[in-house]
Protein backbone atom coordinates (compact mmCIF):
# COMPACT_ATOMS: atom_id res chain seq x y z
CA UNK A 1 0.00 0.00 0.00
CA UNK A 2 0.91 3.43 -0.93
CA UNK A 3 -0.11 6.72 0.89
CA UNK A 4 -1.68 8.22 -1.96
CA UNK A 5 -1.82 11.66 -0.80
CA UNK A 6 -0.27 13.58 1.05
CA UNK A 7 -1.56 15.01 4.36
CA UNK A 8 -0.42 18.54 5.57
CA UNK A 9 -1.02 18.00 9.21
CA UNK A 10 1.83 15.54 9.09
CA UNK A 11 2.13 12.52 11.45
CA UNK A 12 1.01 14.11 15.37
CA UNK A 13 0.08 11.73 18.03
CA UNK A 14 -3.65 11.32 17.90
CA UNK A 15 -3.71 14.09 14.93
CA UNK A 16 -2.91 11.90 12.05
CA UNK A 17 -5.19 11.34 9.29
CA UNK A 18 -3.01 9.17 8.11
CA UNK A 19 -3.35 6.73 10.93
CA UNK A 20 -6.64 7.76 11.28
CA UNK A 21 -7.46 6.16 7.09
CA UNK A 22 -5.81 3.20 7.93
CA UNK A 23 -7.28 2.02 11.44
CA UNK A 24 -10.91 2.84 9.58
CA UNK A 25 -9.43 0.17 7.26
CA UNK A 26 -8.66 -2.23 10.36
CA UNK A 27 -5.15 -1.84 8.77
CA UNK A 28 -2.75 -2.59 11.92
CA UNK A 29 0.59 -3.05 10.16
CA UNK A 30 1.02 -0.35 7.70
CA UNK A 31 4.10 1.48 5.97
CA UNK A 32 5.67 4.61 7.18
CA UNK A 33 4.82 7.42 4.75
CA UNK A 34 8.12 9.44 5.56
CA UNK A 35 7.34 12.42 3.21
CA UNK A 36 3.92 13.30 5.58
CA UNK A 37 5.52 14.53 8.45
CA UNK A 38 5.67 17.73 9.23
CA UNK A 39 8.35 20.31 9.65
CA UNK A 40 7.08 20.72 12.79
CA UNK A 41 6.37 16.82 13.49
CA UNK A 42 11.18 17.20 12.69
CA UNK A 43 11.43 19.92 15.24
CA UNK A 44 9.63 17.57 17.96
CA UNK A 45 12.37 14.88 17.44
CA UNK A 46 14.96 17.26 17.22
CA UNK A 47 14.06 18.95 20.71
CA UNK A 48 13.60 15.74 22.20
CA UNK A 49 16.76 14.15 21.18
CA UNK A 50 18.69 17.26 21.97
CA UNK A 51 17.46 17.43 25.57
CA UNK A 52 18.19 13.59 25.78
CA UNK A 53 21.67 13.43 25.20
CA UNK A 54 22.98 14.36 28.07
CA UNK A 55 20.64 12.43 30.36
CA UNK A 56 21.47 8.91 28.37
CA UNK A 57 25.19 9.95 29.12
CA UNK A 58 24.33 10.16 32.89
CA UNK A 59 22.13 7.53 33.35
CA UNK A 60 21.66 5.18 29.98
CA UNK A 61 23.72 1.43 30.24
CA UNK A 62 26.79 0.92 28.09
CA UNK A 63 24.86 -0.99 25.60
CA UNK A 64 22.08 1.52 24.33
CA UNK A 65 24.78 4.50 24.19
CA UNK A 66 26.57 1.85 21.79
CA UNK A 67 23.25 1.27 20.12
CA UNK A 68 22.83 4.74 18.94
CA UNK A 69 25.87 4.74 17.45
CA UNK A 70 25.18 1.39 15.68
CA UNK A 71 22.08 2.32 14.38
CA UNK A 72 23.30 6.00 12.98
CA UNK A 73 20.58 7.90 14.88
CA UNK A 74 20.54 11.59 15.59
CA UNK A 75 19.00 14.62 16.34
CA UNK A 76 18.31 16.39 12.73
CA UNK A 77 14.94 14.60 11.66
CA UNK A 78 12.70 11.82 12.64
CA UNK A 79 14.41 8.65 10.95
CA UNK A 80 13.15 6.86 8.31
CA UNK A 81 12.47 2.53 9.97
CA UNK A 82 14.09 1.58 6.47
CA UNK A 83 17.28 3.03 7.28
CA UNK A 84 17.44 1.89 11.13
CA UNK A 85 16.36 -1.50 9.59
CA UNK A 86 19.33 -1.50 6.95
CA UNK A 87 21.61 -1.10 10.45
CA UNK A 88 19.88 -3.08 12.64
CA UNK A 89 18.72 -6.61 10.68
CA UNK A 90 22.46 -7.23 10.01
CA UNK A 91 23.26 -6.66 14.04
CA UNK A 92 20.80 -9.08 15.17
CA UNK A 93 17.92 -9.88 12.68
CA UNK A 94 15.44 -7.28 14.23
CA UNK A 95 13.60 -5.23 12.54
CA UNK A 96 11.15 -1.81 13.50
CA UNK A 97 7.90 -3.11 11.98
CA UNK A 98 5.31 0.04 11.67
CA UNK A 99 1.88 -0.21 13.01
CA UNK A 100 -1.30 1.82 13.20
CA UNK A 101 -1.70 2.08 16.93
CA UNK A 102 -2.22 0.04 19.78
CA UNK A 103 -1.11 -3.85 19.60
CA UNK A 104 -3.14 -6.29 21.46
CA UNK A 105 -0.58 -8.26 23.77
CA UNK A 106 -0.66 -11.63 22.14
CA UNK A 107 -0.06 -9.97 18.76
CA UNK A 108 2.48 -7.34 20.28
CA UNK A 109 4.46 -10.82 21.84
CA UNK A 110 4.35 -13.11 19.26
CA UNK A 111 5.91 -10.17 16.89
CA UNK A 112 8.79 -10.23 19.46
CA UNK A 113 9.01 -14.05 19.16
CA UNK A 114 10.15 -13.68 15.09
CA UNK A 115 12.26 -10.33 15.67
CA UNK A 116 9.79 -7.99 14.32
CA UNK A 117 9.45 -5.03 16.92
CA UNK A 118 5.82 -2.88 16.63
CA UNK A 119 6.34 0.42 15.92
CA UNK A 120 4.32 3.68 16.51
CA UNK A 121 5.14 5.92 13.76
CA UNK A 122 3.24 9.50 15.06
CA UNK A 123 5.76 11.62 17.30
CA UNK A 124 4.27 13.97 20.19
CA UNK A 125 3.05 17.58 19.50
CA UNK A 126 6.32 19.96 20.04
CA UNK A 127 4.73 22.04 22.52
CA UNK A 128 4.20 18.86 24.75
CA UNK A 129 6.90 17.22 24.79
CA UNK A 130 6.63 15.79 28.60
CA UNK A 131 2.67 14.31 27.38
CA UNK A 132 2.65 11.31 25.93
CA UNK A 133 -1.08 10.22 25.71
CA UNK A 134 0.21 6.91 23.89
CA UNK A 135 3.68 5.67 22.65
CA UNK A 136 5.18 7.70 19.82
CA UNK A 137 7.90 7.15 17.16
CA UNK A 138 10.44 8.71 19.71
CA UNK A 139 9.50 6.75 22.69
CA UNK A 140 9.92 3.56 20.35
CA UNK A 141 13.26 4.09 18.15
CA UNK A 142 15.56 6.55 20.54
CA UNK A 143 13.92 4.43 23.64
CA UNK A 144 13.49 0.85 22.20
CA UNK A 145 15.49 0.48 19.56
CA UNK A 146 19.13 0.78 20.59
CA UNK A 147 19.27 -2.19 22.82
CA UNK A 148 17.58 -3.57 19.89
CA UNK A 149 21.64 -3.60 18.42
CA UNK A 150 22.91 -5.68 21.15
CA UNK A 151 22.56 -9.55 20.37
CA UNK A 152 22.19 -10.95 24.27
CA UNK A 153 19.36 -8.41 24.69
CA UNK A 154 17.82 -9.41 21.73
CA UNK A 155 17.71 -13.17 22.19
CA UNK A 156 16.26 -12.19 25.71
CA UNK A 157 13.64 -10.39 23.89
CA UNK A 158 12.95 -13.28 21.20
CA UNK A 159 12.65 -15.36 24.07
CA UNK A 160 10.46 -13.09 25.98
CA UNK A 161 8.02 -13.01 23.26
CA UNK A 162 7.94 -16.97 22.46
CA UNK A 163 6.80 -17.45 25.70
CA UNK A 164 4.11 -14.76 26.29
CA UNK A 165 2.70 -15.74 23.29
CA UNK A 166 3.36 -19.42 24.17
CA UNK A 167 1.13 -19.17 27.26
CA UNK A 168 -1.89 -18.37 25.28
CA UNK A 169 -0.62 -21.45 22.91
CA UNK A 170 -0.40 -23.45 26.14
CA UNK A 171 -4.37 -23.11 27.21
CA UNK A 172 -5.29 -23.60 23.21
CA UNK A 173 -2.96 -26.64 22.97
CA UNK A 174 -5.28 -28.38 26.58
CA UNK A 175 -8.30 -28.19 24.53
CA UNK A 176 -10.51 -25.99 26.62
CA UNK A 177 -9.64 -25.99 30.27
CA UNK A 178 -11.89 -24.99 32.76
CA UNK A 179 -11.80 -21.15 32.71
CA UNK A 180 -9.74 -20.73 30.19
CA UNK A 181 -10.33 -16.82 29.58
CA UNK A 182 -9.48 -16.20 32.80
CA UNK A 183 -6.50 -18.23 32.59
CA UNK A 184 -5.37 -15.99 29.45
CA UNK A 185 -6.32 -12.92 31.14
CA UNK A 186 -3.58 -14.21 33.84
CA UNK A 187 -1.13 -15.31 32.03
CA UNK A 188 -1.13 -11.83 29.70
CA UNK A 189 -0.92 -9.80 32.87
CA UNK A 190 1.75 -11.61 34.22
CA UNK A 191 3.64 -10.87 30.95
CA UNK A 192 2.35 -7.81 30.57
CA UNK A 193 4.23 -6.78 34.44
CA UNK A 194 7.31 -8.35 33.55
CA UNK A 195 7.63 -6.40 30.32
CA UNK A 196 6.45 -3.35 31.94
CA UNK A 197 9.20 -3.62 34.96
CA UNK A 198 12.02 -4.60 32.73
CA UNK A 199 11.83 -4.19 29.09
CA UNK A 200 10.23 -0.86 30.02
CA UNK A 201 11.30 0.37 33.14
CA UNK A 202 14.27 -1.59 34.02
CA UNK A 203 17.55 -0.84 35.82
CA UNK A 204 20.59 -2.40 36.34
CA UNK A 205 23.52 -2.60 38.09
CA UNK A 206 26.79 -0.29 36.14
CA UNK A 207 29.24 -3.41 35.06
CA UNK A 208 32.41 -1.50 36.19
CA UNK A 209 30.72 -0.48 39.98
CA UNK A 210 27.63 -2.27 41.19
CA UNK A 211 26.44 0.51 43.59
CA UNK A 212 25.77 2.46 40.81
CA UNK A 213 22.45 2.01 38.74
CA UNK A 214 21.75 2.02 35.00
CA UNK A 215 18.81 2.49 32.95
CA UNK A 216 17.98 -0.49 29.91
CA UNK A 217 14.42 0.32 30.30
CA UNK A 218 12.88 2.38 27.23
CA UNK A 219 10.23 3.99 29.08
CA UNK A 220 12.76 5.38 30.97
CA UNK A 221 14.95 6.01 28.35
CA UNK A 222 12.47 8.08 26.65
CA UNK A 223 11.35 10.30 29.61
CA UNK A 224 13.42 13.70 29.97
CA UNK A 225 12.07 14.06 33.51
CA UNK A 226 12.03 10.35 35.02
CA UNK A 227 14.83 8.99 33.91
CA UNK A 228 16.42 11.13 36.50
CA UNK A 229 14.29 10.71 39.09
CA UNK A 230 14.04 6.51 38.54
CA UNK A 231 17.90 7.24 39.54
CA UNK A 232 17.92 9.75 41.71
CA UNK A 233 14.25 10.48 43.77
CA UNK A 234 14.58 9.18 47.16
CA UNK A 235 10.79 8.14 46.68
CA UNK A 236 11.20 5.71 44.47
CA UNK A 237 11.53 1.99 45.81
CA UNK A 238 14.17 0.39 44.64
CA UNK A 239 14.64 -3.65 44.87
CA UNK A 240 16.54 -6.53 43.90
CA UNK A 241 14.41 -8.31 41.26
CA UNK A 242 12.28 -11.17 42.37
CA UNK A 243 9.66 -12.53 39.65
CA UNK A 244 7.13 -14.04 41.91
CA UNK A 245 6.79 -10.03 43.36
CA UNK A 246 7.12 -8.77 39.50
CA UNK A 247 4.29 -10.36 38.26
CA UNK A 248 2.08 -9.99 41.06
CA UNK A 249 2.62 -6.21 41.09
CA UNK A 250 0.51 -3.96 39.25
CA UNK A 251 1.57 -0.51 38.35
CA UNK A 252 -0.13 2.82 36.64
CA UNK A 253 0.82 4.10 33.29
CA UNK A 254 0.15 8.28 34.35
CA UNK A 255 2.44 9.05 36.64
CA UNK A 256 6.50 8.38 37.74
CA UNK A 257 6.93 5.23 38.70
CA UNK A 258 7.65 4.68 42.51
CA UNK A 259 8.87 0.53 42.54
CA UNK A 260 11.63 -0.25 40.36
CA UNK A 261 12.99 -3.22 40.09
CA UNK A 262 17.28 -4.28 39.36
CA UNK A 263 18.92 -6.13 37.70
CA UNK A 264 22.59 -7.73 38.03
CA UNK A 265 23.31 -8.43 34.56
CA UNK A 266 21.98 -8.94 31.02
CA UNK A 267 22.84 -12.77 32.33
CA UNK A 268 20.68 -12.41 35.04
CA UNK A 269 17.77 -11.14 32.57
CA UNK A 270 17.83 -13.61 30.71
CA UNK A 271 17.79 -16.11 33.52
CA UNK A 272 14.36 -14.38 34.76
CA UNK A 273 13.00 -14.95 31.02
CA UNK A 274 14.21 -18.61 31.38
CA UNK A 275 12.50 -19.03 34.75
CA UNK A 276 8.97 -16.66 33.49
CA UNK A 277 8.96 -19.49 30.82
CA UNK A 278 9.28 -22.61 32.87
CA UNK A 279 6.36 -20.73 35.19
CA UNK A 280 4.44 -20.42 32.58
CA UNK A 281 4.68 -24.00 31.07
CA UNK A 282 4.13 -25.18 34.76
CA UNK A 283 0.81 -22.81 35.05
CA UNK A 284 2.00 -21.13 38.28
CA UNK A 285 1.03 -17.94 35.85
CA UNK A 286 -2.81 -19.25 35.69
CA UNK A 287 -3.68 -16.87 38.67
CA UNK A 288 -1.73 -14.50 39.27
CA UNK A 289 -2.88 -11.38 41.78
CA UNK A 290 -5.78 -9.12 39.73
CA UNK A 291 -5.36 -5.61 38.95
CA UNK A 292 -3.27 -3.56 36.94
CA UNK A 293 -3.30 -4.05 34.07
CA UNK A 294 -6.48 -4.92 32.92
CA UNK A 295 -7.46 -7.54 29.98
CA UNK A 296 -10.39 -6.92 28.61
CA UNK A 297 -12.31 -9.64 27.47
CA UNK A 298 -11.71 -7.87 23.65
CA UNK A 299 -8.14 -8.44 24.42
CA UNK A 300 -8.72 -12.52 25.57
CA UNK A 301 -10.78 -12.57 22.26
CA UNK A 302 -8.52 -11.35 20.22
CA UNK A 303 -5.66 -13.56 21.57
CA UNK A 304 -7.60 -16.87 21.85
CA UNK A 305 -8.26 -16.38 18.48
CA UNK A 306 -4.83 -15.76 17.08
CA UNK A 307 -3.58 -18.43 19.32
CA UNK A 308 -6.41 -21.33 17.66
CA UNK A 309 -5.58 -19.83 14.14
CA UNK A 310 -1.46 -20.63 15.24
CA UNK A 311 -1.97 -23.65 16.99
CA UNK A 312 -4.66 -25.12 14.37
Amino acid sequence: MTSGTSHPSGLTTTRAPFIEEARSRGELFIHQPWDDYSEENHQSWRNLYARMQERWERHANHRFLEGLGSLGLNGDEVPRLSDVNRFLAPLTGFEAKPVSGYVPAYLFFDCLGRREFPTTITIRDVATPDYLPEPDIFHDIAGHVPMHTDPAFADTLVRFGKAAAGAVERLVAQGNPEEIEERVASNLRAMARFFWFTIEFGLMRDRENPDELRVYGSGLLSSYGEIEYAIESPAVQRYPFQLEWVINQGFRIDRYQPLLFVVDSFDHLFEEVTKLEAWMQSGRLDHVAPGEPVISPEEVRISLEAARSKVG
